[in-house]
């Protein structure tokens, strides 16, 4: 049994300008892009002029077998429209920079498991950082924010992404997720300071996320949020897969939450894929109202209703599931036995959970909503602060402060108080090589090498201008175009057209 699937990062930072309210968020959002297109250097990203291809996206369709009318949509579900006013671009390592919903968002690259997923969203931020620097350097000192709330009661997303076969139910899908991701939130939340969406009650509550979830399941994304979003939109042969869109999560600066997070995550789709008697049976009586109960008790101690009457906390919902998982190993079937990534995630979750049932505190430095709460205590005991001071707001924002200097993360990182386990060598390289093991190689290496010739890319292709006309590669599969498959080709062709040749697609549209 394997964490391996085909996976993916999506985070919306947060942005302020201090001192400067005239630039609107989305046109300052457009400047971090257009920034660090400018500080990269040639071959590091398109320019952002170019489009992105949106030939094969379906934002309105729905996995529970409809599609939803456009006129219906709120426009923030259009997701397939091209908007002339922000910016985009692809980067070299296969990730997508662009605007989205007055956010400067990074997609990271399709990569293969948990570790290589903390190690390109650990690229992400420092694409973000180096954008911040250019801005600077030109007279603005824009903030970036690696979180999910403003404190005044916006919030924003940090998506993952799932690979799965066409063939897995989603109702199958639906039943297990659910449990899970009301109780996940203890091993990967970011923790936050105030309870409610506007911060209305003081306190403190283990995600960011969870006031903001309004709905069990769901096609919207920025409006009625959902446990479990329903866009089937797979971004690969939709005859084959099918796409788990998680929208639920936080933002993690913490590389065990993230690894946490995507890892365990993709061992629950395990057992969802080997059928349904592989899986706990815990639905839940009111499963919005059990990710409050969770996320507002740091304590870990919070018990919530099931549908059959008893009474559970998030620690033995998810001791159901890792019970389940440690079964399913046992069985040792050709194909489950668990590689080194897969013992690595079974190892932390086993540690995480262990720590948080003798004291969550005991967790700080590891996870990100127990090191936060961990600093705020020493805050509140030095000055007896309450917890709807202000100055535990700002503690909180300046927590995902990407800025060295002032995030308190960021500076925890570097004196080694926050676990690593990419190196900021590794983190550093991520920034310009994409993942050898995906198609985002191959698109990386369009870009390093053919970006005057590249009109626009997307996550299934790249479509490039020769002349008057446009050549699109299709790439259907995620697991296809690696760097396996394509390094030789392109080492023997020097040209976009000569590539093309060899492709086969030149001389279609």
């Amino acid at each position: 049994m394997s964490t391996r699937r085909i996976m993916g990062l999506e985070t919306e930072y947060g942005i302020t300008l201090p001192g400067d309210t005239s630039i609107t968020p989305m046109v300052l959002s457009g400047l971090v892009v257009r920034g660090y297109v400018a500080g990269a250097g040639p071959g590091a990203a398109l320019p952002t002029g170019a489009g992105w291809d949106y030939a094969d996206e379906t934002p309105l369709r729905d996995a529970r077998g409809f599609e939803m009318a456009r006129a219906l949509a709120d426009v923030s579900q259009l997701t397939d429209v091209e908007d002339p006013t922000t910016a985009n671009s692809v980067l070299a390592n296969g990730a997508r920079l662009y605007v989205d919903h007055a956010h400067p968002e990074y997609s990271s690259p399709e990569v293969t498991g948990p570790r290589d997923a903390v190690r390109w969203d650990r690229a992400g931020e420092l694409v973000m950082l180096r954008a911040a620097r250019t801005l600077a350097a030109e007279g603005l000192p824009v903030r970036l924010y690696k979180n999910n709330v403003d404190g005044k009661g916006a919030s924003y997303g940090t998506h993952e992404n799932y690979l799965l076969p066409r063939t897995v139910p989603f109702e199958s899908i639906v039943r297990a997720m659910l449990p899970y991701l009301v109780a996940r939130q203890v091993l990967c939340g970011a923790g936050r300071v105030g309870l409610g969406q506007a911060s209305q009650q003081p306190g403190f509550q283990i995600s960011q996320r969870a006031d903001y979830i309004e709905a069990d399941v769901g096609l919207e994304t920025t409006l009625r949020r959902p446990l479990v979003n329903t866009r089937d939109e797979p971004h690969a042969a939709a005859d084959r897969y099918r796409r788990l869109h998680v929208i639920a999560g936080d933002a993690t600066l913490a590389d065990v939450g993230t690894l946490l997070k995507t890892g365990v995550t993709s061992l629950v789709l395990r057992l969802v894929e080997d059928g349904v008697s592989a899986v706990p049976q815990l639905d839940l009586a009111d499963p919005v109202a059990a990710v409050r109960q969770v996320s507002h008790d740091p304590a870990v101690q919070a018990k919530v209703e099931l549908a059959d009457g008893r009474w559970m906390t998030a620690l033995d919902i998810l001791g159901g599931y890792r019970e389940a998982v440690q079964t399913a190993l046992d069985r040792q079937r050709p194909g489950w036995e668990a590689d080194a990534e897969t013992l690595e995630v079974l190892g932390w979750w086993d540690e995480v959970t262990d720590r948080l049932r003798r004291d969550p505190r005991s967790c700080a430095g590891v996870v990100d909503w127990a090191t936060k709460w961990e600093l705020l205590e020493r805050y509140r005991d030095r000055d007896g602060l309450a917890w709807n001071d202000p100055r535990l707001a700002a503690i909180d924002i300046q927590y995902s402060d990407l800025d060295p200097a002032r995030g308190l993360a960021a500076r925890m990182r570097a004196a080694g108080r926050l676990r690593t386990l990419v190196s900021d060598e590794d983190a550093e390289a991520a920034v310009l090589s994409a993942p050898a093991d995906t198609r985002a190689w191959f698109r990386g290496a369009c870009v390093r090498r053919h970006a005057d010739e590249l009109r626009a890319a997307s996550w299934d292709s790249v479509v490039f201008a020769l002349g008057r006309r446009l050549h699109r590669v299709s790439m259907p599969e995620p697991a296809g175009h690696t760097r396996a498959h394509c390094a030789d080709l392109l080492e023997r062709h020097d040209s976009a057209e000569g590539l093309l040749e060899a492709m086969g697609v030149l001389g279609s549209d």
